[in-house]
């Protein structure tokens, strides 16, 4: 395909109100002063956000924006697509018109930066350099979104919680985002935030005095302890753990955006919209980040680790993960991960899983063509990030995942970011564990493959909990749910947990979570999870409601695989192949649940075409696993 980019600058007197339409002309921004900059946001003519004020609070000037003018006004446009290293989709469409707003008073300038996608828009503050402002501390940021009355949201409060419908007047504070949407009229978005590398991470709060109204809130974090890393440079004040942004001018702010749609599956469809906030890759040479399939080592030992490299080889797995308690305890501030140093309450009582020899493992690993992943939490990069980062990539090691990360204050955002870009620079792939959310920077260092911010299997969540991620959570990108199969503690049925991994977006998806090896006795139903890629060519959302049912198709190649799951009802789902190519024929390898239903899988196969129906018989946290093997070979 060839990629065309355009880029059209025009000046504009500065006449009110301004609107800003998307390509398409189905969004449209408007602009005013009154006497605060407002903005609205509609879609094909519905309000999706009624007029909101913005602007910004800062140290030793006050409001920035409220009583301002309009000085000037430039508009333009972009027409262009780009290639992820991988992704849910291999090209992604990226066209918008923008409008670059700049407000002034007697003595202050701020630019408003706005963007029309036809996948929703997205707003950002630029603070240009100007006299007496060349360093800044923004004490409070003012984005409001004035929802229109009787809308119902989703909300969770905590990245690894579940998720309530409520009306979004009665939202509390400090929701999480993204923030997913169903207005009256039956059409949906969901408000997110885009390009944090140097800023607070933004939640929602109500506005006192103006209900159905939401303002950003600045997060917090917990103040930096000592470390021995020389190049873990603290702050001298106590910015570090409040809500505050801080830079020198020129500065841009993160985005802060919303994905429109008319069903629900449209959010999902057009999640892309997060990446293109975000700058192209800063890595000139992506060849060694290799998404794949994982299991995780769970007897600490040699022994364990070569069986689970057997294992992976026979299944297709690409890695295993060796994870807490290899270099000692993970609370114990004494722990270090420069060796290994098996954590004593983890230790085997089976002579034969007892020791670990790490560079042999490595080394079997590689003759397998297995990779090797060690997880190392938030103490131990702290203490040793600098030196056990070019350790790993000595050792062989393929990826590294990060634990219990302190997530909110910009000081904390950017010491995360700043460990992704250093693994980068030892070629290293990262997981970031626990609360982290991602907001697409997964574009400019796509070695950052997934991250957590979801309620997983670690958890063992409801069936209508995994209904409603993929319309809330996976709208910020990929999830490490780390799906189960043999363990008994899940609460859906197996078929639930082989749908999950084509519903479910990770490039590195932890596919046997709790199991080992050993318990696989020759189920013939996990060849799906044999052939089941973890990165796509296209994405197709074929129905769904949140929280009730969704059925998700992505195509890698000439083949489609697809997943159906439903809550804890019930129900009968028609997946129409209408996504197949006409004319051509593939064989569907069905996978869906068996008369002893929690555990029993049935396999069937058919011949089918683009004009066939394949009925998802679904109970209660049931779940239907198609692969559509083109038959073309």
């Amino acid at each position: 395909m060839k990629l065309l980019t355009l880029l059209l600058l025009w000046a504009a007197a500065p006449a009110l109100p301004l609107e800003i339409a998307s390509p398409d002309g189905l969004v449209v921004v408007r602009c005013d002063m009154k006497p605060a900059f407002v903005y609205s946001v509609l879609y094909r003519g519905t309000p999706i956000l009624l007029e909101s004020s913005l602007g910004l609070v800062v140290e030793g000037v006050g409001p920035m924006g409220p009583g301002y003018t309009i000085d000037n006004v430039q508009q333009s446009e972009h027409s262009g697509s780009w290639r992820p290293v991988y992704g849910e989709r291999s090209v992604i469409p990226e066209n918008y018109h923008e409008a670059v707003v700049t407000l002034k008073s007697a003595a202050r300038r701020l630019d408003i930066v706005i963007r029309a996608y036809n996948e929703g828009a997205a707003i950002r503050y630029v603070l240009p350099q100007q006299p007496d402002l060349e360093d800044f501390v923004i004490t409070s940021e003012q984005t409001e979104f004035r929802i229109p009355v009787a809308t119902r949201a989703w909300e969770t409060h905590g990245a690894q919680q579940p998720f309530e419908n409520v009306w979004v007047k009665d939202i509390r504070a400090n929701c999480e985002r993204p923030l997913t949407l169903e207005y009256p009229d039956g059409k949906y978005a969901a408000l997110v935030e885009a390009g944090v590398r140097n800023y607070p991470r933004m939640l929602f709060s109500p506005v006192k005095g103006k209900p159905w109204t939401l303002v950003s809130e600045l997060s917090s974090g917990p103040t930096p302890g000592p470390t021995t890393d020389p190049a873990d440079v603290r702050p001298s004040n106590e910015r570090a753990s409040k809500p505050y942004a801080w830079g020198t001018t020129p500065f841009s702010t993160p985005w802060r955006a919303v994905i429109v749609g008319d069903r629900a599956g449209d959010l999902l469809e057009r999640n892309y919209l997060l990446l293109n906030l975000n700058e192209p890759s800063k890595l000139a040479d992506t060849s060694w980040i290799k998404p794949g399939k994982v299991i995780r080592e769970v007897t600490l030992s040699t022994k364990g680790g070569k069986e689970a490299i057997d294992f992976a080889r026979q299944r297709n797995l690409q890695y295993i993960e060796y994870d807490a308690g290899w270099y000692g305890h993970e609370y114990d501030n004494a722990s270090e991960a420069t060796g290994v140093h098996i954590d004593p309450l983890r230790k085997q009582s089976d002579p034969a899983y007892i020791g670990l020899d790490l560079p042999e493992v490595i080394r079997y690993g590689k003759e397998k063509g297995i990779g090797v992943i060690l997880y190392i939490n938030q103490r131990v990069i702290e203490k040793q990030r600098s030196v056990i980062l070019p350790l790993y990539e000595q050792w062989g090691v393929k990826g590294v995942k990060f634990g219990f990360v302190n997530v909110g204050s910009q000081y904390w955002t950017k010491w995360l970011y700043d460990g992704v870009e250093l693994a980068a620079q030892h070629h290293l792939m990262v997981d970031i564990h626990d609360e982290h959310r991602p907001t697409g920077l997964s574009r400019t260092y796509p070695n950052l493959v997934t991250q957590e911010g979801i309620a997983g299997n670690e958890t063992m969540p409801t069936p209508d909990h995994n209904a409603t991620v993929p319309f809330t959570r996976f709208l910020a990108g990929a999830a490490d749910y780390t799906i189960c199969y043999y363990v008994d503690r899940i609460k859906t049925t197996r078929a639930q947990q082989l749908a999950l991994a084509a519903i479910y977006y990770s490039p590195w998806q932890f596919m046997y979570w709790y199991d080992r090896p050993s318990d696989y006795h020759g189920e013939p139903e996990v060849e799906f999870f044999d052939h089941v890629p973890t990165v796509w060519d296209e994405t197709r959302v074929i129905d769904g409601q949140i929280g009730r049912y969704i059925t998700v198709a992505r195509r890698s190649g000439n083949d489609w695989f697809v997943g159906t799951i439903t809550n804890g009802i019930g129900r009968r789902v028609d997946v129409p192949l209408t996504f197949l190519p006409a004319g051509h024929k593939f064989q569907a390898h069905i996978y869906e649940n068996g008369r002893g239903r929690e555990k029993d899988v049935k396999i069937s196969t058919r011949e089918v075409d683009s004009k066939s129906v394949i009925v998802a018989g679904l109970p209660a946290a049931g779940g239907q696993a198609i692969w559509l093997e083109d038959t073309r070979r």
